[in-house]
């Protein structure tokens, strides 16, 4: 069994949400190859040193955004290539969105994850497609839509007999170019018996805020994530980035690398905490 297979199966075993708190980090969208075996890099020694289970996130296309002119990533070709690459040499494994039914097999032969975007959270032909690969399969709750509808979406899944489903919180549309997190969210889909992750950084994004693309405010991350982690949940999921003036997707709300160390090592520290000491419930 390689070393990734090994990670894996570790992954698979977290059925709910008593283990170490994992994390998927990396950049938005594949800017290029060096950039992305850099970043790549510089978290693995992280996760090392801080010894912390780690995904590596990245996407070879971002469908949904604000303008055509927008930068969307290097394609399905190039970015499964990358992501490969990534996963060979720094022995990690990696997570990438799919969109459309006909790029699963493709993708599912390269990436440990499958990651539904949230506009597709209900998307029934998607879901089951993804969860006939077998993978891994972490879908985003929709920004519209309630929590309790989320075990729909794990059924839809579960149908393939894939039991290997993980259900990411990413905010709600409030008003215009805004986002809010709804904390009761949280005990409601652990309920469900699946591994809950929290999106810190796309609950910070400002859709279409600066007109032809999406803003953000990084400041809100570090307290949203706090507050989930202090929910007693599986995983964080944060877009980070060496220089996040300059990234090519979702720069405003991504995590810069000089920041990350002190405040992972707040959360696994906290999340340690939580997970030590049996939480009160009231009825």
């Amino acid at each position: 069994m390689s070393k990734i297979d090994k990670i894996l199966e570790n992954f698979k075993k977290i059925e709910a949400n008593n283990s170490p708190l994992f994390f998927i980090l990396g950049p938005c969208v594949i800017e290029n190859e060096k950039h992305s075996l850099m970043a790549a890099e510089f978290l693995k020694n992280l996760s090392e040193k801080l010894k912390f289970n780690f995904i590596f996130k990245s996407s070879f296309d971002k469908a949904n955004r604000t303008s055509l002119n927008n930068f969307r990533g290097m394609g399905i070709q190039k970015g499964l290539k990358i992501l490969e690459r990534v996963r060979k040499e720094f022995e990690v494994p990696v997570i990438t969105d799919i969109h459309e039914t006909t790029q699963i097999d493709e993708v599912a032969n390269v990436v440990d994850v499958l990651q539904i975007p949230a506009f597709l959270c209900r998307q029934t032909d998607l879901l089951i497609a993804a969860g006939k690969t077998g993978k891994i399969v972490n879908v985003k709750k929709g920004q519209f839509l309630a929590p309790q509808n989320m075990k729909s979406v794990i059924e839809k899944i579960e149908y393939t007999d894939n039991k290997n489903v993980w259900v990411c919180e990413r905010g709600y549309s409030f008003g215009y170019n805004n986002y809010v997190v709804d904390y009761r969210n949280f005990p409601i889909m652990k309920s469900f018996g699946k591994p809950v992750v929290f999106d810190a950084t796309h609950s910070v994004q400002m859709p279409s805020a600066q007109g032809c693309s999406s803003g953000g405010d990084r400041r809100f991350v570090s307290p949203l994530a706090i507050s989930a982690v202090a929910q007693g949940i599986a995983g964080v999921f944060m877009e980070v980035h060496d220089q996040p003036e300059k990234a090519l997707c979702d720069g405003p709300n991504s995590v810069r690398f000089s920041q990350l160390e002190d405040f992972l090592k707040h959360l696994i520290d906290l999340d340690f905490w939580v997970k030590s000491k049996k939480t009160p419930e009231l009825s």
